[in-house]
């Protein structure tokens, strides 16, 4: 359970039984800005704070036991702990989103997005962008991306990639990763929790013509707003969950999905191999 989500729950609860911000941080000995950050999940949810706020909030002992159980699993460690060293820190801030996500759409200018990267490609590219990481930390880079594909997949959330053309024609790595990294994508295309659609280069311009690299995380959790991901070659990457803002980017990625081909048309052509 996000800590977002307990966070939300407890400032419904708070509300529900007509307590002010003041009224609730006395419970608790503190200043009302205490109370502010715990239902803006600024910090982290304490047990024992948790468990006055909910009780002076009129809470059961079984709501109570139930509540306190969900935060002990929050707080354990997520699935990426083992990478987060190698792991850009803005997106160790969206794991959680990710997790809670019904569905990822992606689009990507010039290369295979990233979750649909076979482990080759994703090293080659790695290896070409010359990030000055070690070997041994892009390859436990590509370990954590290979993670993220296989959690997606678990979880049943769909991936809905719009590629183009040219990702098809831009030489990653040698001929067999290229052909890899297309067999991989033609199987992709045929499963249940993925949409392919590959943008021609031969089409008009579309709404997302020229633009970064985009990630839009679809969330089901009503405590958890959707998310947007705009890509940076230096520095990190924009990240935004307001309404306005992230409806903005889902309607130009709806614009150029309806504009590229239906995602059964086949793969344009075959990656030459020399």
């Amino acid at each position: 359970m996000h800590h977002a989500v307990l966070a939300a729950r407890l400032l419904a609860l708070r509300v529900g039984a007509g307590l002010s911000l003041t009224q609730a941080a006395a419970a608790l000995g503190a200043h009302r800005t205490t109370v502010m950050r715990i239902e803006r999940a600024e910090t982290a949810l304490d047990a024992g704070q948790v468990r006055t706020l909910l009780e002076r909030y009129g809470a059961g002992q079984e709501e109570i036991r139930q509540f306190l159980s969900e935060l002990a699993t929050a707080n354990l460690p997520g699935w990426w702990h083992p990478w987060r060293d190698v792991m850009d820190p803005w997106a160790l801030d969206l794991m959680n989103v990710e997790s809670a996500a019904r569905m990822v759409r992606v689009w990507h200018p010039a290369l295979v997005p990233p979750l649909l990267r076979t482990p080759a490609y994703a090293l080659a590219v790695e290896d070409a962008l010359g990030t000055g990481r070690s070997p041994a930390d892009r390859a436990r880079r590509v370990e954590s991306l290979t993670e993220r594909r296989a959690r997606l997949t678990e979880r049943g959330t769909r991936i809905w990639s719009l590629m183009t053309e040219a990702a098809l024609r831009t030489r990653v790595g040698d001929g067999n990763i290229m052909e890899e990294q297309l067999a991989a994508l033609r199987e992709d295309a045929a499963r249940p929790d993925v949409i392919l659609q590959v943008a021609r280069l031969t089409d008009p311009p579309h709404p997302l013509t020229g633009v970064a690299g985009l990630t839009l995380y679809r969330v089901d959790v009503p405590e958890i707003p959707d998310h947007v991901v705009r890509e940076s070659p230096v520095g990190p990457a924009d990240v935004w969950s307001d309404t306005e803002t992230v409806t903005a980017y889902r309607t130009l990625i709806d614009q150029a999905c309806a504009a590229a081909p239906h995602p059964s048309t086949p793969l344009p052509y075959p990656v030459p191999l020399t």
